[in-house]
């Protein structure tokens, strides 16, 4: 704790707010009969409850002088009047006013250590029978264990909601399971940050070569690696980034990670006579992909059927001739239980789609269609006129009885649907497509519909190209540009970057334009204007709504960051009465365009008569709240509105500005991409192909013209480490 903190002491007397799941708290403290009010992440408190704090006063705009508390530590009420007070605010389950007043008259100051510890002494109370006795007990029980976990870990500077989950994951064993290995905490469910549950370990003395402490920093850095793509890592590169990591010896990684092998906390898999390391839930999706593509393979039909008959009655009542390949793929989806069909921009992916869904629909079949984002997916019902639902949405998050997120289809509570349609495949990852896999029942077609040139996905797999490179599923790619996408120079364009020949870059009066700028601050000064004053003006565009800025990279002087920063500037700028909050890296304020950056499971949204949990990573939104007070926000998802506790805003970045890679699913009607050099490792062809076809009628690059050329010529593609093609082709 730092000596420049003020000291206070006192009881609760009134609580004013409390922000359930981040412990956000505003109450009236009596400090030796001085009322103070205190603000902070507290977690629950009750009234009467004695809490020592050190923080700060800070003088509230709207609510005066507060006392903003950075650390607390609470104790339990220890004179009558507070105990009664305590007792009566419903701090325990069960207990009222009138009976809190019965127990604190039989027991006095030893009211709690008594409900503590011999609880089975409050049927001396009367009106208090043996059922209402355990049932109490039962209640404080919790409340104690609870109150002890979030005492114990307030000592190490941990949050109370991480608190809040260590116990709802561990109970009241929370305490002693942490104190035999603190990195429990860095678990799935807890997900507190390596670096705390290490400062807790060292406090502890545990040694810099446990097990315990070498398995939970390997985990770690397979968890920072599956957040840049990886589901798994070569055992060799492992080892080269966790010894210096947690300053260890070689013959310590092996000891631990042998041990991790035997507790199958790791998992191996040898591909190539090489071993890949995998943390568990990445190991078994990948097993269970191959597994179940190939259970899906023997249900499917080996040869494709005739339904020339069927294709032709659906050029007759279209008006439309599908060409040879288009007639292929119609025949393979209708036929087969298993498809992947994919194909560039204009090359009639949607027109072959619409009529796979008009002849599976007149067989008689329900048909679902789904895609990984709410853009994408509302692209997809635009394009195809039928319903479809983000792939979330489409197996329901809900909560189990551990109040944890999950899905309520699975293999135990199938889809109900005879053939299930997923588009934007290359955005979905290994995790998100097992449990997609878990809810198809055999029987059910599966028909997948991407673009493997596209970059993979943002989570951790390369599941479109290993599918395809695997041969184990019938694919056809549509090839053909058709006549009408031929006159758009986004389409050529997209083709001729896709087979690494240069683009146009010289045409002035298209869909496809180039702007030379070599200076940063120039370059800049041009995005904002064609931002906010001349696309607006020529083409009727919004700033925030259909003009998109993609870059290559987040950081450098044409990087998200920067350019996000100016635009908040120059189209959403402070003014007096617009709430803001301050975050690391951004400002956010109502009205700011905003992306979130992370799936976060827990975050409840409302729609209309609808509700449900969860937002997702790639998710655009805007800011249409911000609650001091509440210490929270409110962020509309395309007509869902999210409620987000303010600690975790930073999950959202200012999206006037997005990366290529958060770009991916999305269409936008004008799209702005500077390309300037400076982001070497990322000027490879397929990310400048991704960006080129995110713009639906419009799209200006801004740079020069051998930074895009170079970028054509590059087509290494980034490397994902995973073994899923290898268990494909083994299964």
């Amino acid at each position: 704790m730092s000596a420049d903190l003020l000291h206070i002491e006192g009881s609760v007397e009134t609580v004013l707010f409390q922000n359930e799941s981040n412990g956000y708290t505003v109450l009236d403290l009596d400090a030796g009969g001085e009322l103070i009010t205190v603000v902070g992440i507290i977690g629950e408190v009750e009234e009467g409850e004695v809490l020592i704090l050190e923080g700060n006063y800070e003088t509230h705009y709207k609510f005066g002088t507060q006392f903003r508390a950075e650390y607390c530590e609470r104790k339990l009420p220890d004179t009558v009047v507070n105990i009664e007070k305590y007792l009566s605010s419903g701090a325990i389950k069960g207990i009222g006013p009138a009976l809190a007043k019965r127990i604190v008259n039989v027991f006095g100051v030893s009211t709690l250590d008594i409900m503590e510890n011999a609880p089975y002494r409050l049927c001396e109370v009367r009106g208090i029978s043996k059922k209402k006795c355990d049932e109490i007990a039962d209640e404080a029980r919790k409340l104690f264990s609870f109150r002890l976990i979030m005492s114990f870990l307030s000592a190490y500077d941990v949050k109370p909601r991480f608190a809040m989950k260590a116990y709802k994951k561990y109970n009241s064993d929370a305490i002693e399971l942490i104190k035999m290995n603190p990195y429990i905490l860095c678990g799935e469910g807890i997900d507190l940050e390596f670096s705390k549950a290490d400062a807790i370990a060292h406090d502890m003395h545990i040694e810099k070569n446990a097990d315990s402490r070498v398995i939970a920093g390997m985990q770690n850095i397979l968890r920072l690696n599956a957040m840049n793509g990886h589901s798994c890592l070569p055992l060799e590169v492992l080892l080269k980034l966790t010894t210096p990591a947690l300053d260890i010896s070689e013959k310590d990684f092996y000891s631990s990670y042998n041990a991790a092998l035997e507790d199958d906390d790791l998992f191996e898999y040898i591909k190539n006579e090489r071993e890949y390391v995998y943390l568990p839930e990445y190991y078994y999706a990948e097993q269970f992909i191959a597994d179940r593509i190939h259970i899906l393979k023997d249900f499917s039909s080996p040869e494709d059927f005739n339904f020339d008959t069927m294709i032709d009655i659906e050029e007759e009542e279209h008006g439309i001739s599908y060409e040879s390949l288009q007639r292929q793929a119609i025949t393979t989806a209708v036929s087969r239980g298993l498809m992947i069909l994919t194909g560039g921009p204009g090359t009639g992916k949607t027109t072959t789609l619409n009529a796979i869904i008009s002849i599976l629909e007149k067989r008689g079949d329900k048909v679902l269609l789904a895609a990984p984002t709410g853009r994408a997916a509302k692209r997809m019902s635009d394009l195809t006129g039928y319903e479809a639902k983000t792939i979330h949405r489409l197996l329901e998050v809900v909560f189990d009885s551990a109040d944890m997120t999950v899905f309520a289809h699975n293999e135990n509570n199938p889809l109900d649907c005879d053939a299930l349609v997923i588009d934007e495949m290359s955005m979905v990852d290994s995790l998100l497509f097992e449990k997609l896999l878990r809810a198809v029942r055999l029987g059910c077609k599966l028909i997948m519909v991407g673009d493997f040139h596209q970059l993979p996905s943002v989570g951790a797999g390369n599941l479109l190209a290993d599918l395809i490179k695997s041969e184990v599923i019938p694919v056809v790619e549509l090839k053909e540009i058709f006549r009408q996408a031929r006159k758009s120079c986004i389409i050529t364009n997209a083709h001729q970057i896709m087979s690494g020949e240069h683009p146009d870059l010289t045409r002035k009066d298209s869909d496809f334009f180039f702007i030379k700028r070599t200076d940063y601050e120039q370059a800049l000064d041009l995005i904002i204007d064609l931002t906010k004053r001349r696309l607006p003006k020529a083409y009727g565009y919004s700033s925030m709504d259909d003009i998109q800025i993609i870059t290559p990279s987040k950081k450098g002087a044409v990087g998200t960051v920067e350019i996000n920063k100016l635009l908040q500037e120059k189209l959403n700028p402070p003014a007096e009465g617009k709430a803001e909050y301050r975050g690391y890296i951004y400002t956010y304020r109502v009205g700011d365009k905003v992306m979130q950056t992370r799936n976060n499971y827990d975050i409840i949204w409302s729609k209309e008569n609808e509700q449900g949990a969860g937002i997702f990573n790639g998710d655009i939104g805007k800011i249409m709240s911000i609650d001091m007070a509440a210490q929270s926000a409110k962020v509309d998802f395309d007509g869902r509105t999210a409620t987000y506790p303010l600690d975790i805003l930073t999950q959202l970045d200012l999206a006037y500005a997005i990366t290529v890679h958060k770009s991916q699913g999305c269409e936008f009607e004008a799209v702005i991409m500077p390309i300037m050099g400076g982001f070497e490792k990322l000027s490879y062809r397929n990310l400048l192909y991704t960006a080129v076809t995110r713009a639906k009628k419009l799209l200006i690059l801004i740079g020069s013209e051998e930074k895009i050329y170079s970028m054509v010529d590059n087509n290494k593609r980034t490397k994902r480490y995973t073994c899923l093609r290898d268990m494909l082709k083994k299964g």
